[in-house]
């Protein structure tokens, strides 16, 4: 079922005035969108620069295999040559559509850790430690198994257990376990040290993005507008006594002229890491030495916008198994294709209900660290990247990103042009403390694969390979195999402090009538994929927004 047409959408935001303009129907403005229309009286608009999120791939969750790199799905977003990376560029996948990046990305349900969020509160932000949040975690899900202390089932977005088993993953856990890595039950209960299945959003072997949890079900309340194919240039401030204030966006369609779209309350930006720094220094709001580059007129001084970029960096290690079967052989083979397609069509059951991982795994690099700063992320196949083909070979992949990393990014504007991507930088393994982890994540790795429980399939490490053993030959590799996990936040970070773009309620600051309400807002990353922290964060800035109009 299809949104109104974007036409007749975009007609009808021009004519009218809205008390709250969302920009980005990704997770957090799917969220935000029906929070803010559950009150009739509040007219809500939400701009998304994508399309709809009817392409077939999107629904089957192996599909992420189709939608990565598909410039239907994606942005199809390149870093700039990463140092860190022995200077590669790598994709950068953000979500083109209704329901942004959860359309796409590994369904993978991860809170973070208590810590995480304590570190939050501990840095000045009031009522965003773990007892804060873990309510509102709690109130968005619904939880295959039912409530109780750590889970919700009256929300919307569905959490449920894989559907697919696999001997080698199982062989695993238990090699996990011989290294000192406990068996869990699960890893959303605040301490996620240990080895565990994920906990997936989907409903019965089907992705449950943001889009089918919170839009699709409100889509025909009359006070809701949806605007499809809509790019946001920037801003619309207006001046006065009291300093500046968001009054609306301006818009642009196909080769249509910019129009002015109103909101009468506020302007939310919920476009994501990448969109939201950018529409702000695209409105004259950030560093004041870029708006002068970028040819626009500085209206407020944030120099930390665009700052603070943070990411999991994922070394993807690949050995090669036998005594078994892993995806490998069954994609390439249309025996195997049928019989997969065939098992899903009838049961919604088996690989193609696969997240691109299944199992998961938290540890301590060192001792010294207080809690664990790593995570493993299995799959029971192999590929060079994202969109490549299967390897002929059966094989799995121990990727270890570092949770915590020291390393700081940026996304930099790099025209007026909205449509032209930013500068993405990471600057992965810039810092000592990042190689560290790198070099213990993938010697902890080795060591798994050496456990008695694997031995009877006869693990060969292909990537990086055996050959190299010291640190400097380790870390050379950490830095060809390093690629994103897919979790950019932290850009437009929540704070008092001079690096600071918004405040504890998510206003930015200098700026009445707006807000930023995203996983740009994070000041440290989470442990673990960033999917449901950011639906958290927009089930907050909703519960701002209400009590702040009064």
């Amino acid at each position: 079922m299809q949104f109104p047409r974007a036409d007749k959408a975009s007609m009808l935001a021009r004519m009218e005035k809205f008390d709250y303009v969302i920009v980005g129907a990704g997770t957090a403005g799917c969220v935000l969108a029906n929070r803010l229309s559950a009150n009739p009286a509040h007219r809500v608009l939400l701009i998304e620069s994508g399309g709809q999120d009817d392409y077939f791939w999107i629904d089957i969750p192996v599909g992420y295999l189709y939608t990565i790199n598909n410039p239907r799905t994606d942005w199809c977003f390149k870093t700039d040559a990463e140092p860190g990376l022995n200077n590669r560029q790598i994709g950068y996948a953000r979500g083109k559509g209704l329901g942004g990046s959860s359309s796409i990305n590994a369904m993978i349900y991860m809170r973070g850790q208590r810590s995480d969020f304590d570190q939050w509160a501990a840095l000045g932000n009031r009522g965003w430690g773990w007892d804060d949040v873990l309510p509102v975690f709690k109130a968005s899900e619904n939880y295959q198994h039912g409530a109780d202390e750590f889970h919700g089932d009256q929300g919307e977005l569905r959490v449920e257990e894989r559907r697919v088993n696999w001997e080698i993953l199982d062989a695993w856990q238990d090699a996990a376990e011989e290294m000192g890595i406990p068996r869990i039950k699960e890893f959303n209960t605040g301490d996620n040290f240990g080895c565990a299945y994920f906990q997936m959003n989907q409903r019965k072997g089907v992705r449950w993005s943001a889009s089918k949890a919170f839009l699709r079900p409100i889509q025909h309340r009359p006070n809701l507008t949806v605007m499809t194919n809509t790019h946001v240039q920037k801003l619309a401030l207006e001046a006065n006594e009291h300093g500046p204030r968001a009054t609306g966006v301006w818009i642009t369609k196909g080769g249509d002229a910019p129009s002015l779209v109103t909101a009468t309350r506020e302007v939310i930006l919920a476009a994501g890491a990448v969109a939201s720094p950018q529409i702000l220094q695209l409105s004259g709001i950030g560093e004041p030495a870029l708006m002068q580059q970028l040819g626009t007129a500085p209206v407020i001084d944030l120099p930390g916008v665009g700052q603070n970029l943070q990411d999991h960096l994922q070394i993807r290690t690949i050995y090669k198994v036998s005594n078994t079967t892993t995806l490998n052989p069954r994609v390439n083979s249309l025996v195997g294709k049928a019989m997969m397609g065939l098992e899903y069509l009838l049961f919604k059951t088996g690989p193609l209900t696969m997240p691109p991982s299944q199992l998961g795994a938290f540890a301590k690099s060192d001792e010294a660290q207080p809690t664990p700063n790593m995570e493993w992320h299995v799959q029971p196949l192999s590929l060079d990247q994202f969109g490549s083909p299967l390897h002929p070979f059966n094989a799995i992949t121990p990727s270890v990103c570092n949770l915590r990393p020291a390393s700081r990014g940026a996304i930099t504007a790099q025209s007026l042009d909205p449509l032209m991507a930013p500068k993405i930088n990471l600057n992965y393994l810039s810092n000592p403390e990042d190689e560290a982890v790198a070099l213990a994540g993938l010697r902890m790795t080795r060591r798994i694969m050496k456990a008695k429980a694997l031995a009877r399939f006869l693990p060969e490490e292909w990537k990086p390979g055996p050959e190299r053993q010291s640190d400097t030959e380790l870390l050379d590799a950490a830095r060809d195999l390093g690629t994103t996990i897919f979790h950019p936040v932290g850009t437009c970070k929540m704070g008092a402090d001079p690096a600071a773009v918004v405040d504890d309620r998510l206003m930015v600051h200098g700026c009445k009538g707006l807000r930023v309400i995203d996983a740009s807002i994070m000041p440290l990353i989470t442990s673990g994929n960033t999917n449901a922290p950011t639906v958290m964060i927009a089930e907050k800035g909703a519960q701002f927004i209400i009590e702040d109009a009064g």
